[in-house]
């Protein structure tokens, strides 16, 4: 387990690849991702990254830290709440990533694929067919 954003820091920025692999897949107090996220912002898309990170830090993300939000949009383990918040976002390619994303319900990808961004509504058409 990460026990501190210092620890963290050091395992995600290492050379040593199973240091860089712990920051990827290990697990971390909710107060230790909070405190990478507001103390080293160069790293808020590889807490995004994390494999075991909770659903809570991915909303605080998306409240807080909209910049990430395309990172954000890859995750697989969204609530509905943040698959919606996350498919009307302003930037087109947030709402791409949504679109791609296998487990983003049917019906965001229905108004996905009449969206104005080309991009995205041809991504959200191909997912919805491969959903049916």
């Amino acid at each position: 387990m990460i026990e501190s954003a210092e620890e963290f820091a050091r395992l995600r920025l290492s050379s040593i690849k199973e240091e860089y692999d712990r920051a990827a897949h290990e697990e971390a107090p909710v107060e230790v991702w909070i405190d990478v996220i507001e103390n080293y912002p160069e790293l808020r898309q590889w807490v995004a990254h994390n494999k075991t990170i909770p659903l809570e830090i991915l909303e605080y993300l998306v409240k807080n830290h909209p910049e990430v939000n395309s990172f954000v949009a890859d995750k697989r383990k969204l609530s509905p709440e943040l698959f919606d918040i996350l498919s009307r976002d302003e930037n087109y390619l947030v709402r791409e990533r949504i679109a791609i994303n296998a487990k983003t319900p049917i019906h965001i990808l229905e108004r996905l694929s009449k969206d104005f961004a080309e991009d995205v509504a041809q991504a959200a058409r191909y997912n919805l067919k491969n959903k049916k």
